[in-house]
């Protein structure tokens, strides 16, 4: 007899799985009766949208409300940076499943306003029709018991109820945030002037390393600082008005400086006015009167022209 090779490889063991696939994903399903949350799969199988924009959409729509969505705090929750959540935001801004607005409270503040759709269109509001699709109807009892018959009430009022009020449509929440105003511009190219202005921006790192700029930043700037020495600014008053009294932290350098460019840019300069007369001495009665030459006031200058007559 043969004796037994134990290193041969065993015959593989046939899956007892009518309905199994011959490759690909097998689903093994298990019925949530606590902490669990729908998605659609709209929102699993979506075409466009990244597996960031995915996961995160999965994450918010199974918070309870009020919890904060911030970039700040999903930065903190995901090992994925700020960059890429925030660009993941926007792509469920753009496809309808999230809003987010800005929203100032009577005290002055303002806050950030998200609003999560489990489907996009989910919220009628006052531009939106409601879903047409109608609610599925409450199961009944396909054999229920009949009711006993009732007594008329003698003293139910037999006047008709009133008719119901229409329901009111929800206020419109606050409007998108307005884009920022465009950075001021010169009205005439000059390259000298160009070239201080970027000058002012790269010398601010040494006002505070904080405000190191980047070769794109600098060439994004310049013109709006070449807005400022066109308008007689001086190139350091422009450096010490855009390094001073800066916030801590210091979190956006570049957008800080662009709104100060817009916000404070300085008057034009007005057209130069004529110097005035020199003060001259009048010759008969020593009263002092401006004029271009040395001569008589206007009180005496009749009686000269009478004499002279």
């Amino acid at each position: 007899m043969d004796s037994q090779d134990l290193s041969a490889p065993r015959r593989a063991t046939a899956v007892n799985r009518p309905t199994a696939p011959r490759s690909g994903v097998i689903h093994v399903n298990m019925r949530h009766t606590s902490r669990y949350t729908v998605i659609g799969n709209h929102l699993a199988q979506h075409r466009q949208l990244s597996l960031t924009a995915i996961g995160l959409a999965t994450h918010i729509q199974s918070l309870p409300t009020g919890t904060s969505v911030g970039i700040k705090a999903l930065a903190e929750r995901f090992p994925e940076g700020e960059i890429r959540i925030a660009a993941a935001l926007r792509e469920l801004e753009a496809h309808g499943y999230l809003e987010r607005t800005r929203e100032r409270l009577p005290n002055g503040q303002v806050v950030a306003r998200t609003v999560s759709y489990n489907k996009p269109g989910a919220r009628p509001g006052p531009d939106r029709a409601p879903d047409p699709t109608p609610d599925p109807a409450p199961e009944r009892d396909p054999d229920p018991a009949p009711e006993p018959p009732r007594d008329p009430d003698p003293t139910a009022d037999p006047t008709p109820d009133p008719t119901p009020e229409p329901p009111q449509r929800p206020e419109p929440g606050p409007g998108p945030v307005p884009p920022p105003p465009p950075l001021p511009e010169p009205t005439t190219t000059d390259p000298a002037r160009q070239r201080a202005a970027a000058g002012v921006l790269i010398g601010l790192r040494a006002h505070d390393p904080r405000l190191l700029l980047s070769e794109r930043d600098v060439h994004r700037l310049a013109p709006a600082v070449a807005a400022w020495l066109e308008r007689g600014a001086a190139p350091d008053a422009v450096r010490r008005t855009l390094a001073a009294c800066l916030p801590e932290p210091l979190r956006h350098p570049t957008a800080l400086l662009a709104h100060r460019l817009t916000a404070l840019l300085p008057p034009p300069l007005l057209a130069a006015l004529p110097a005035p007369d020199p003060l001259q001495t009048c010759e008969d009665c020593d009263r002092a009167f401006r004029a271009p030459e040395p001569g008589h006031c206007r009180d005496c200058r009749p009686s000269i022209e009478e004499r002279a007559a």
